[in-house]
């Protein structure tokens, strides 16, 4: 007989209620990788994926010997079993964290010392970037500040593209010598 024929037929289910194992082994070798696909997609780890699918046939057998093995749709009953398995582990995962947050752990967030570092080189910026001609200015506000291209900054300034870029390079030039003379160490 061929497998599609033992798994999909009326026989597949009696046979199963009879614990054949044929028919069981037929069964896990053809569900075992798609209910392994539908738990590892759920849960993202592949040994916990693998654990689960074999809790699922685990489980089928269960039913089985307790006869309330599925009646009409094998499949249907195997991916709804992996779905409320998976929903039990997530239940367990989320109650009792694997990890501990301990108190040892480094904090990361920029200490004082950073945000007065970062004030201090803002304020430099600031004072150089006054010290650039309006057009300057405005150039770099457009590209850097608005985010404009240098087709729209050239057409905002009234420009074409190849002045905007010589603008441009001639204000970052200025603000990098006003700012080579600030020591940030």
């Amino acid at each position: 007989m061929k497998l599609m024929s033992i798994v999909d037929g009326k026989k597949e289910l009696s046979n199963l209620r009879e614990i054949d194992s044929k028919t069981i082994g037929a069964i896990y070798d053809q569900y075992f990788s798609e209910v392994y696909r539908y738990v590892l997609y759920r849960v993202g780890d592949q040994t916990v994926a693998e654990d689960i699918a074999s809790d699922v046939f685990i489980r089928l057998l269960e039913a089985v010997n307790q006869g309330r093995s599925p009646q009409t749709n094998l499949k249907g009953w195997l991916i709804g079993t992996a779905s409320h398995v998976v929903a039990d582990h997530m239940r367990k995962k989320y109650r009792r964290p694997e990890e501990e947050v301990t108190e040892l752990l480094p904090d990361l967030k920029p200490g004082p010392a950073f945000e007065v570092d970062q004030r201090e080189q803002n304020r430099a910026v600031q004072s150089a970037y006054t010290q650039l001609t309006p057009e300057q200015q405005n150039v770099l506000a457009l590209r850097f500040g608005q985010g404009y291209s240098l087709e729209e900054t050239a057409e905002f300034m009234n420009k074409n593209v190849n002045a905007i870029k010589a603008l441009q390079f001639r204000a970052l030039a200025a603000l990098q010598r006003e700012l080579g003379e600030v020591d940030y160490e």
